[in-house]
């Protein structure tokens, strides 16, 4: 089972049936018992990093989650699904994440257009299985006002040119998180979300 983690964000439903598409039955779940029983996880996300660290915790699935990554379990974050991977996101004061990545969640600064919104351009910095198919440089589409800083250059897989540039993605063994929008990123973004069922050995045609 594709378990896409629904904790109240607005774009569940576009994810989900963007996994449909592809001939995944993906399901949207809050149960934490289904986090451990799926075979690979999404955590998609809109709004603010405090709001989904503190929604995510009233429905009791922070725990399951964190053990769900640390047991090898599939996963992919999507805009503030990546976000809260990290340890402290910024928002409107200081809020613990997940702290599966060491790093912090910043502001944009003030010498650009915030939020940042539009087309943009990934610039891969890692091989990883989810730029397969993907050129250097396509373009993605993004909405979001904070940006990730991680402290492992290690796990960043790309960046993009905002401000002083960012992290716009990480790919760590399991674990692989978008700040873009890949269900609105066309051609491009139905190739990652492909690519991530092809790590996750749940891609149709593989079966």
């Amino acid at each position: 089972m594709l378990a896409i983690i629904d904790y109240g964000a607005g774009n569940l439903r576009n994810v989900t049936m963007a996994f449909r598409r592809l001939g995944v039955q993906a399901t949207m779940t809050a149960d934490p018992a289904d986090i451990t029983r799926a075979s690979a996880l999404v955590l998609p996300g809109v709004g603010s990093f405090g709001d989904a660290m503190a929604n995510l915790r009233a429905r009791k699935l922070e725990a399951p989650i964190i053990a769900a990554l640390r047991d090898g379990l599939p996963f992919l974050g999507i805009c503030v699904g990546m976000q809260v991977l990290f340890e402290v996101g910024e928002e409107m004061g200081e809020h613990r994440g997940l702290g599966i990545v060491p790093g912090r969640v910043r502001r944009f600064g003030s010498g650009v257009t915030v939020p940042h919104m539009g087309w943009n351009q990934i610039h891969q910095t890692k091989a990883t299985l989810l730029w397969d198919g993907v050129p250097d440089g396509s373009y993605a589409y993004f909405v979001h006002s904070y940006y990730c800083d991680a402290n492992d250059e290690s796990v960043v897989a790309a960046r993009t040119d905002y401000d002083r540039g960012f992290v716009s993605a990480i790919a760590s063994g399991n674990v692989a998180a978008i700040q873009f929008h890949p269900e609105k990123s066309q051609d491009v973004g139905e190739r990652i979300l492909r690519n991530y069922l092809r790590m996750a050995g749940l891609s149709p045609e593989e079966r």
